[in-house]
């Protein structure tokens, strides 16, 4: 089934956005992180006020990713930094998994990518995290390092850096 992508602009679709976040952090994560965590990071990173802040401050840009039929997928988030694109969020919802979505949505980037000259996608992923990184390096992503980061309140986000080198057209 053929995806669409919608740049979040709107009050409404950011408040989309927070909502599929909160639902889909707190089914998905909760055997990765303590349910604390999640809500310190659904606050943080992925409330209203954090999603506008990013959106208008800090250059992400942010699209809901809806199905052929219109039901809302999930959505992801990133930005442009030294000529890579940081792929920042990326979920899909639980009900709509192993469909392909992810792959379809990952074309979408690398064709965001060659439109911008950026030469390759990047992101962090959990390091316990084993479905998402199979997918990835499925896809092409290779691990270039592992990060700890202090996100605040205790908690840190140990991660992987993955990466992917998107040709030139």
């Amino acid at each position: 089934m053929e995806l669409r992508f919608q740049q979040v602009n709107t009050a409404e679709e950011t408040a989309e956005v927070a909502l599929l976040a909160a639902e889909i952090w707190r089914e998905y994560y909760i055997t990765l992180i303590t349910s604390e965590q999640i809500e310190y990071m659904l606050g943080k990173y992925q409330s209203v006020p954090a999603i506008t802040q990013q959106i208008h401050k800090q250059g992400y840009e942010y699209y809901l990713i809806h199905s052929g039929e219109g039901s809302t997928v999930g959505y992801m988030s990133a930005r442009q930094v030294e000529g890579k694109l940081f792929l920042s969020k990326f979920y899909i919802g639980k009900e709509y998994r192993g469909r392909s979505y992810a792959s379809q949505a990952l074309v979408f980037l690398e064709k965001l990518c060659q439109e911008r000259n950026l030469t390759h996608i990047w992101l962090t992923v959990n390091r316990d995290n084993e479905s998402s990184i199979a997918v990835y390096t499925r896809k092409g992503f290779r691990t270039l390092r592992e990060q700890v980061a202090d996100i605040g309140n205790g908690f840190v986000m140990d991660d992987y850096i993955m990466e992917k080198e998107i040709p030139v057209p």
